[in-house]
């Protein structure tokens, strides 16, 4: 709790900080004040029990706890790599304090334990990606990227606070305890409409994952927006949606698991062809990426389909979480770098080997990571999940998974084969701030140590 806090003690203090004038020392303070968030984190850990706070809407317990502390690492890498958007790129104050207000609702997403504080944690984590998916004013795309944000968001929170009345009305209570105990003690007298609510609340919450079909948004959101803003989206926000997602159905609606395990089977096998086939497809790198965010939402979900026992999900989920932001903040963070004025495509990687070595072999580990290659820990995140489901009975999905990651390694290597073998000349050397070389590393790293030692998120529990 006292990181939450903290982050929204940063966001008040970016507001205030061109009225004080200390808006230049913003950023060394905001990773000072991230890496405080962390470690208070990490001293709450040591709790015997959760805590919980304002009357029980809020409460951390280790899940909540080692996820929101993934997304404040996450975060302290995120702010290091984009230090050079947000001095080049004007409107200083506001988008750090637009940042730092969607990390408190991501932060919230983690830890709710009312109806109330997931609509909360939900809008005030939507409602600045809305504006920073826009920030570039003059580029007509990101404009577009914004409004179709904005408008698909408030459809999905319609369904969201539909979903939440129709629950209430069925157990009298936002309380996710309160409604866990009315579902296990009234199985078999609960109304038509709770049923509904619950299918409206996953409906909501497969939005903001991105899982298909309810994916139409986010290629054309993630390819608009500015790419370090494409970065949060695909890390930050997946981390806190699935970890919403992990407390409300293996939470409270577990004990009405046999309405919602078959839509998610169903949506998750055709999740997995929709995000496979077409990102083969695509010419713009960041379009793949944006579909590959989609198929690797939808490991995410097998991996809750599979696990029943909380537990278990908590261990996969946080292992294939942290791998899969890695790589993303990579490739997100190099595809900045080499963008060219061929835009987004594959030949803005073509021979980047040459012109930038270091570039060239962390986007390579990034993309075996993504690809599932082994000794990568992506290849440990999707063996985790398709193990658990292999063993939870759902064969055909673990053979269509299987089948999805072979094809996903495909157009993942297109990157790497433009990298060593495109023609790079009259290409210009790519210089590297220091500040991103160092994040580079630090996910390279983190990559190759989860693939060396796949125990160490597991141990935790």
């Amino acid at each position: 709790m006292i990181g939450l806090i903290i982050i929204i003690g940063l966001g008040i203090l970016a507001m205030i900080s061109e009225i004080f004038n200390f808006k230049k020392l913003l950023h060394p303070i905001v990773l000072v004040g991230v890496i405080a968030a962390g470690t208070f984190n990490l001293i709450e850990w040591n709790q015997p029990v959760k805590i919980q706070y304002f009357d029980n809407m809020l409460a951390f317990d280790r899940p909540a706890l080692a996820f929101s502390t993934v997304i404040l690492f996450v975060a302290l890498l995120w702010f290091t790599l984009s230090r050079t958007y947000f001095k080049n790129g004007g409107h200083l104050v506001d988008q750090y304090t637009l940042v730092l207000f969607m990390m408190v609702g991501a932060i919230i997403l983690t830890a709710f334990t009312n109806m109330t504080t997931l609509f909360l944690g939900i809008e005030i984590m939507s409602i600045p990606l809305y504006v920073l998916a826009a920030s570039k004013k003059g580029d007509p795309a990101s404009n577009e990227a914004g409004f179709k944000y904005l408008l698909m968001g408030a459809f999905a929170s319609s369904f969201l606070l539909f979903g939440i009345a129709l629950v209430y009305g069925a157990t009298a209570s936002f309380d996710l305890a309160t409604i866990q105990n009315f579902i296990a003690t009234n199985q078999a007298n609960l109304p038509n409409f709770f049923y509904v609510g619950v299918v409206f609340i996953l409906v909501a919450m497969l939005f903001k994952i991105s899982v298909a079909p309810f994916h139409f948004w986010a290629p054309d959101v993630y390819e608009g927006s500015p790419t370090v803003i494409t970065a949060l989206m695909s890390t930050i926000v997946k981390i806190a949606g699935i970890a919403a997602f992990l407390d409300l159905f293996i939470g409270s609606f577990q004990d009405v698991s046999f309405l919602w395990i078959k839509i998610i089977s169903v949506i998750a096998a055709i999740s997995l062809v929709v995000a496979n086939v077409t990102a083969g497809v695509q010419t713009s790198v960041k379009r793949m990426l944006a579909f590959s965010s989609v198929s690797h939402a939808t490991f995410m979900l097998l991996a809750i389909l599979a696990n029943l026992a909380y537990n278990v999900s908590v261990e996969t989920l946080l292992y294939y979480s942290l791998s899969y932001a890695m790589a993303s903040l990579i490739a997100f963070g190099i595809l900045d770098l080499v963008k060219q004025d061929e835009g987004y495509s594959f030949k803005s990687f073509n021979g980047l080997y040459v012109r930038n070595p270091f570039l060239a072999i962390s986007m390579t580990i990034a993309m075996l990571s993504l690809a599932g290659i082994p000794l990568a820990s992506g290849f440990f995140a999707k063996y985790f999940v398709l193990s658990s489901l292999f063993d939870s009975g759902y064969i055909y999905l673990n053979v269509l998974a299987i089948i999805a990651a072979v094809i996903g390694a495909c157009f993942y290597f297109k990157v790497i084969i433009a990298m060593y073998n495109g023609d790079s000349e009259n290409r210009k050397k790519i210089q590297v701030e220091t500040a991103q070389g160092v994040v580079f590393v630090i996910c390279t790293g983190v990559i190759i140590v989860l693939g060396a030692f796949p125990g160490l998120i597991v141990e935790l529990f």
